[in-house]
C-alpha cells in the first residue's frame, strides 16, 4: 500500500470515527401557537373605512393581507347579536339569540377557552363593558340569557380565566344575593384589582374591574385603557411561558352605531385600531401567533357618502370634495357580511366566505397544524 492510499484510508477512517461520535439530530416539536382574537362588536367594513377617513397615520388594517367574511345568523333570527354572534365563535356552534355558551336547545357547550385550556393554554379577555358582558361572557359562561349577569359572574369564578381586564365591579362585588364574588376570587389565587391596571403577580391569575358597570366610552373620556390593557395581558402570558388563548373587545363601536353617533363610532374605531397596532408588533416579535380581527355583526346600517356644506346666505347646498360624511339607516344591528383579517401562523384559513361558527374550527385547525 502506497503513502497517499495509507493517507486517504486514514482520512475516511477518521471522519467515519467522528461521525459515529456525533450525536442524532433532535426533531423538537415546534411550540404551540398563541391566539388572539380581537373583537370589534357592531364593526362592519363601513366602521372599518371609518379609520381611512378620519385617521391621522394610515390604518393598521392595511397590514393585513390574508381577508375574508362572515355570514352572522342565528339558529333564531337573520339578524344576530352580540351573544349568539360571540358563542359562535366560542363555541364552534351556532345558537339562538342571546345564548351565552349554550347550544340551540339549550344544552351548555365547551367553549374553545375550556377546551384550549385542556391543552395547556394560558387565556384572557379585555373588554370595555362588563367582563359579564355578551361577547366576554360567551367564552367562559353557560346561561340561557345575556341579561343573567349574576349568573355569568358565578361562571366567571369557576372559569379559571388566567387574566381579565374590564368593568363590572358590581355583579361580583354588589349582587342582589349578597354574595362576595371579588373575595371568592382571591380566595381562589387572584390578584384583583379596582383601581388601576397595576403590575401583575406573576405567581397568581390577575383580574382588572375597572368600573363598576362599563368602562367610559372615549368621548366619556376614556384614555388609552384598551392598549394598556392588553399590552399588559400580553406581557403577563407571555412572562408565564405557555401558550394562550386571548380575546380583546372593543365595544364601543356597537353602541355608536344604536346611539346613531358618528363622532363616537370614529373614536371608538380609532380607539380599536390604535390597539390592533400594539397586537401586530406583538406578532412582529413572536411570529408564533395567530390574529384574528372580525365582528360579531354590523350596527347601524351604516354608509359612508357625500358630505355637503348649505350657504347661510343663499341657503344652497354645496358638496365638499375632500370631505365624506357618516350616514346611518337605523339604530340596529345588520345582516351584512363582516370582514375577517388574519395574520401570523395559520392565517391563511381565515381567507374565502364562510359562517361565523367557522372562525372557531380555524382557529383549532390553525393550532393542530401550525
Amino acid at each position: 500500500m502506497n503513502r497517499l492510499t495509507k493517507t486517504i484510508l486514514l482520512s475516511l477512517m477518521a471522519i467515519c470515527y467522528m461521525s459515529c461520535e456525533e450525536k442524532p439530530v433532535q426533531n423538537t416539536p415546534e411550540n404551540p401557537i398563541n391566539i388572539i382574537l380581537m373583537i370589534g362588536d357592531g364593526m362592519g367594513l363601513t366602521q372599518i373605512s371609518t379609520a381611512f377617513y378620519f385617521g391621522e397615520e394610515t390604518p393598521n388594517f392595511e397590514q393585513f393581507k390574508d381577508i375574508g367574511f362572515i355570514k352572522t345568523p342565528s339558529t333564531s333570527h337573520t339578524i344576530t347579536d352580540s351573544a349568539a354572534g360571540a358563542t359562535a365563535f366560542s363555541t364552534g356552534q351556532k345558537t339562538y339569540k342571546r345564548a351565552i355558551g349554550m347550544s340551540k336547545d339549550s344544552l351548555p357547550i365547551p367553549t374553545i377557552i375550556e377546551t384550549l385550556h385542556k391543552k395547556g393554554y394560558q387565556s384572557g379577555l379585555v373588554s370595555l363593558t362588563p367582563i359579564t358582558h355578551a361577547t366576554p361572557g360567551a367564552f367562559y359562561a353557560h346561561v340561557k340569557d345575556r341579561d343573567l349577569h349574576e349568573d355569568i359572574a358565578l361562571d366567571l369564578v369557576k372559569s379559571n380565566i388566567d387574566f381579565f381586564a374590564a368593568g363590572g365591579l358590581k355583579y361580583l362585588k354588589h349582587r342582589t344575593d349578597q354574595k362576595d364574588l371579588y373575595t371568592a376570587l382571591i380566595a381562589k389565587n387572584y390578584k384583583l384589582d379596582s383601581i388601576e391596571l397595576s403590575k401583575y403577580d406573576i405567581n397568581k391569575k390577575n383580574g382588572y374591574l375597572l368600573a363598576h358597570e362599563g368602562l367610559p366610552s372615549k368621548l366619556e373620556g376614556r384614555k388609552a385603557f384598551f392598549q394598556e390593557a392588553t399590552q399588559l395581558g400580553l406581557n403577563y402570558l407571555t412572562e408565564k411561558e405557555k401558550p394562550f388563548f386571548l380575546m380583546l373587545e372593543g365595544s364601543y363601536i356597537d353602541w355608536g352605531g344604536h346611539a346613531m353617533d358618528a363622532e363616537l363610532l370614529k373614536q371608538e374605531v380609532l380607539d380599536f385600531d390604535k390597539t390592533l397596532g400594539v397586537v401586530l408588533k406583538y406578532i412582529n416579535k413572536h411570529p408564533n401567533t395567530l390574529l384574528v380581527v372580525t365582528a360579531d355583526h354590523e350596527t347601524g346600517g351604516v354608509s359612508i357618502g357625500k358630505s355637503y356644506v348649505i350657504d347661510e346666505a343663499t341657503g344652497e347646498r354645496s358638496e365638499e370634495v375632500d370631505n365624506v360624511t357618516i350616514n346611518f339607516n337605523n339604530d340596529q344591528h345588520s345582516g351584512t357580511l363582516i370582514p375577517v383579517f388574519a395574520k401570523g401562523k395559520g392565517a391563511a384559513h381565515f381567507r374565502g366566505i364562510y359562517e361565523n361558527n367557522e372562525i372557531y374550527h380555524k382557529i383549532l385547525k390553525a393550532i393542530h397544524q401550525k
